[in-house]
């Protein structure tokens, strides 16, 4: 069996799987990790340990039951103890049934407690980490780990607990009545035990592996179908779906192969405990028959102690069992681990200073930054200054640095040398949430959420009024389209706005950032995708926004930047040319060069 794990590991190695497997975590430390998440609950573990004790006692009192019933009915075939055994053992089975009940509630509701605080700790996270890691990582994989694999975690942490804990309870109870009929007997039916943990052992390691490969595997198909049905259209415009359609089916596969192999080694496990199991219980059972015979022990006593080895070996085989589960959800953990144990590249100082509403001035001081593992300069020394106010236009070719400026002023990422500055403060030195509090943005990517019109608007700024959502949407000339819409500002755009047009879109993301009234603009790209006729519609919009605001326009397009009060030009990272539009124009340099390419688009 272990050939056919190291076969599946080699060709997993070998493949070109999307997701990487994560580091491996030990039980012990799994455990520490997520046991602070039972906070809450903790106080129900108490019944649970409680239902623990009386139901291996309840078991045990209906097994005693039987040996009255055999011993004293029916050997001598004598009804008159059935009158009083008859409603004892209805009386065991109803509190068992209330003992039951009452245990799947209480479990299950601490279970799914445990599941809702993890589940939401992890997805805070997940939310709080820089962009570069979601720039870096699949999200599909991202996801499958804050859903498939927390459930995993519980698994591990309390319902595996419970099980061991009812384990023992029942193996310490079942043991003491044993030797307490037949000591001699149970000694026998010991003797077989270090074989079940032998095999479990052996096991438990196989099934961990093939477990961690499978969790891997279920991470790439996670990833592979969010990738392609959010681009579903290039997809099919380009004729790919059977590309997909096999680099989906390859990762599939490898989940198969990790899936069978890890049902092989389980369906080999379980025949090896029954045969284990079995060899014990004739032993058992040959030995007890001769002491029946010798009138050592009586054949309520012999039915008794056969039927409570069962119940022996039972928490044994869930106790050998339990390490492959354990192995099995500790794949899962480690991810989740692995998930938890990145940090923001980006992150808040303890003494943060609270801006309040900020004036605007915006600085970059000499600002070198690189992308973590890129082997070049994203920008070099890039340094300007824009007053309250004032509008800057960052203008350059493709790869030039503009995009990056947007994301060091977001403060998604920091730079390496140089400082950014908002009002003469380093943007490293203020709250985090008080830097995004203050700019508004639209970017280059249309980004609407599925939801309502209204829902969209007021993303802006929470708890906004209608009056003010409806004044936003005229300010962005939205809403006339608006009020011509199915539902008016009810109606559900679709996943990603695919229901309205891009210049439609466009202008919700204006509304929205007109609601948001922050002291600083940042429009990256805002005309990019739309026809000439709807980039002209939206600059007027544009323009109401950008009034009494600081702002900095990052665009290719003349469209947006003619109304600049300053120009800076940038080129591979470096600035190449800072002024005021007119001067550029009679330097002849590279923004002269870049109005000339642009003039027939704008005076057409």
């Amino acid at each position: 069996m272990a050939h056919v794990l190291r076969r599946l590991l080699s060709v997993a190695e070998a493949s070109d799987g999307v997701v990487a497997a994560a580091p491996p975590v030990p039980p012990s430390a799994v455990f520490r990790r997520f046991w602070p998440y039972t906070r809450g609950g903790r106080r129900w573990l108490v019944p649970v340990v409680v239902f623990s004790l009386l139901g291996p006692a309840v078991d045990a009192a209906e097994l005693w039951l039987f040996k009255i019933v055999v011993d004293e009915v029916l050997v001598p075939r004598d009804l008159r103890p059935f009158v009083w055994i008859a409603p004892a053992y209805l009386g065991l089975i109803l509190f068992s049934g209330v003992l039951r009940f009452a245990d799947d509630m209480i479990s299950t509701w601490v279970g799914e407690r445990f599941l809702l605080s993890l589940r939401c700790d992890v997805f805070r996270h997940v939310q709080g980490l820089s962009l570069g890691f979601f720039e870096r990582r699949r999200l599909g994989d991202v996801l499958s780990r804050v859903t498939g694999d927390v459930d995993a975690v519980e698994t591990f942490l309390l319902s595996g607990v419970a099980d061991a804990l009812y384990y023992v309870i029942r193996l310490a109870l079942f043991l003491g009545l044993l030797f307490y009929l037949r000591w001699d007997l149970t000694l026998l039916a010991l003797v077989i035990v270090p074989l079940f943990w032998g095999a479990a052992r052996h096991f438990s390691r196989l099934i961990k592996a093939a477990s961690r490969e499978r969790r891997r595997r279920s991470g790439s198909l996670s990833a592979i179908a969010e990738e392609v049905l959010g681009n579903v259209a290039l997809v099919q415009a380009y004729n790919r779906q059977g590309w997909e359609e096999r680099r989906f089916e390859r990762e599939g596969v490898g989940r198969f192969r990790a899936v069978m192999a890890s049902a092989r080694i389980r369906a080999v496990y379980a025949p090896v405990v029954e045969i284990i199991e079995v060899t014990g219980g004739l032993a058992v059972m040959g030995l007890g028959t001769w002491k029946l015979a010798q009138g050592q022990l009586t054949l309520g006593g012999l039915l008794v102690f056969l039927a409570l080895i069962g119940k022996l070996y039972g928490p044994v085989h869930g106790l050998s069992g339990l390490g492959t589960t354990f192995y099995a959800a500790s794949a899962s953990a480690e991810r989740i681990i692995e998930l938890l144990d990145q940090r923001p590249q980006v992150g808040e100082r303890a003494d943060a200073r609270r801006t309040g509403r900020a004036r605007g001035a915006v600085e970059f001081d000499g600002v070198w930054f690189r992308y973590p593992g890129a082997p070049s300069w994203a920008l070099s020394g890039v340094s300007f200054r824009v007053a309250p106010g004032e509008t800057l236009a960052l203008v350059g070719a493709s790869g030039a640095g503009k995009s990056t400026v947007a994301k060091l002023q977001l403060r998604f990422y920091d730079p390496d040398r140089g400082a950014v500055r908002l009002d003469g403060m380093d943007l490293r030195e203020l709250r985090l949430s008080d830097v995004r509090e203050s700019v508004a943005v639209v970017l280059q990517e249309t980004l609407v959420f599925h939801g309502t019109v209204r829902e969209n608007i007021a993303y802006g700024r929470p708890g906004a009024s209608e009056a003010d959502i409806v004044a936003a949407a005229r300010a962005a000339d939205a809403h006339e389209f608006i009020e011509r819409l199915p539902e008016g500002y009810d109606t559900l755009v679709g996943q990603r706005g695919r229901t309205l047009s891009g210049g439609q879109c466009q202008r919700l993301a204006i509304a929205r950032a007109m609601i948001r009234d922050a002291p600083v603009l940042l429009l990256d790209e805002p005309t990019t995708g739309l026809d000439v006729r709807s980039g002209r519609r939206i600059m007027e919009p544009l323009r109401r926004l950008m009034t009494g605001r600081t702002t900095v326009v990052i665009s290719h397009n003349l469209l947006t930047v003619r109304d600049a009060t300053r120009i800076v030009v940038l080129g591979h990272g470096r600035v190449v040319e800072d002024g005021a539009p007119d001067d550029l124009l009679r330097r002849q340099g590279a923004y002269a060069r870049l109005h000339r390419l642009n003039a027939g688009t704008v005076l057409s």
